[in-house]
């Protein structure tokens, strides 16, 4: 593990990540694989009005990932579809090192190493991913 990379911050999201339980009977579920590392994300979601209610999760993956996810299942309950793409949005952007963009949510400006490794973009974005993916599956599934 690279100290420049896996700092306090992000080491004590990951173990808090670790913690978390997929939902039983969710209303969404997601997910997505990163095959170049293995990392996997499985996200479950409650929800309710078209929001975010509660969120579970199972990581296998790096801690990066675990971190990420924490943080989503911190911060998702009362979002939706667009305020999950904003945030995933300036995340991302702020990841690629623009200063300029306003992070969401608390909690995001723990991912400040990863700025340095553009390779691992990825293991931050994945569980933004699969949450994403979850709320347009059900969107679908609700106007079908």
């Amino acid at each position: 593990m690279s100290d420049a990379l896996y700092q306090a911050e992000i080491l004590r999201l990951a173990k808090e990540g670790r913690g978390n339980q997929r939902l039983d009977a969710p209303d969404a579920s997601a997910r997505v694989d990163n095959p170049l590392c293995g990392d996997r994300v499985t996200i479950d979601l409650k929800l309710k009005g078209g929001k975010i209610a509660a969120v579970g999760h199972r990581v296998q993956g790096c801690a990066l990932c675990e971190a990420s996810a924490a943080l989503i299942r911190e911060n998702a309950p009362g979002a939706g579809l667009d305020d999950l793409e904003a945030v995933r949005r300036h995340l991302l952007a702020y990841l690629e090192g623009s200063d300029s963009v306003k992070l969401d949510w608390k909690g995001l400006e723990s991912f400040a190493p990863v700025r340095d490794f553009k390779t691992r973009h990825d293991c931050v974005r994945l569980p933004f991913d699969a949450v994403l993916k979850a709320l347009k599956d059900a969107k679908a599934e609700i106007s079908d």
